[in-house]
């Protein structure tokens, strides 16, 4: 089975199409996605479309939940919460339909999925460290689980032959058999924040005991334009080129 796991796609039509072209030629069997499907950029509607179109898996991310006021968009700074503002405007109830009976979290036969941690999930906490980490970790009921909310891709490992240390990469491959626990954040579709503009997401194959991490280019500026013409901030236009 290939697994498709989309990141934060947080509305960019552009990133999400592309990202799923690349998905197809691959021959992904299950797409998954790891929330925040909504807020920042100006296509939310039409990438809840796709996603319930094509039937994926999908957790409550935090801009999903403030989205449809399950989360106090209080404590976002401006940005994000001019975008939850102007996204309330623009949902349709059955939009907000979908959104409000997301799941926190999600067991599947070969892995997890959650937004930013598996433990404690509704905190929306960040997996910064090793010592962040732990806790999911520590609860994870499969060898893998992919969650996103940083927008940085990063896997943290526990091995078999040391399962009790736990250490991090950012390589783009990782070897599941030969994790303990795998807990891998896909990075983001529509707002990486590595300094690498390009989309990320990732691929799970379960026969070769592998997740990819790939980046891959899409039309930044048709993006970019969308948002300038939706009246939303000039900043969440100019960081999609910046890759912050």
């Amino acid at each position: 089975m290939k697994y498709g796991v989309l990141g934060d796609i947080h509305g960019n039509l552009s990133a999400l199409e592309e990202v799923l072209r690349c998905m197809d030629r691959e021959g992904v069997g299950r797409l998954l996605s790891v929330g925040d499907v909504v807020g920042y950029g100006a296509a939310p509607r039409e990438c809840i479309q796709i996603l319930r179109e094509r039937q994926v898996v999908v957790v409550l991310g935090n801009h999903d939940a403030a989205c449809v006021d399950r989360l106090d968009a209080s404590t976002f700074n401006n940005y994000a919460r001019a975008a939850v503002n102007w996204t309330k405007g623009v949902l349709t109830r059955e939009d907000r339909s979908w959104i409000e009976k997301l799941p926190m979290t999600v067991h599947l036969e070969h892995c997890s999925v959650a937004h930013g941690t598996l433990h404690r999930p509704e905190l929306y906490d960040y997996i910064q460290s090793t010592t962040d980490a732990d806790p999911s970790l520590d609860e994870m009921p499969l060898p893998v689980c992919f969650v996103g909310h940083s927008h940085v891709p990063v896997a943290l490992l526990r091995m078999r032959d040391d399962p009790t240390r736990t250490f991090y990469t950012k390589d783009p491959v990782v070897d599941t058999d030969d994790a303990h626990r795998a807990l891998i954040n896909v990075g983001s579709v529509g707002q990486p924040r590595d300094e690498d503009p390009r989309a990320a997401y990732a691929v799970f194959d379960t026969e070769a005991g592998s997740v990819h991490i790939h980046r891959v280019t899409y039309d930044i500026p048709r993006e970019m334009r969308r948002i300038r013409d939706a009246g939303l901030p000039e900043m969440l236009a100019a960081r999609l080129e910046w890759g912050v």
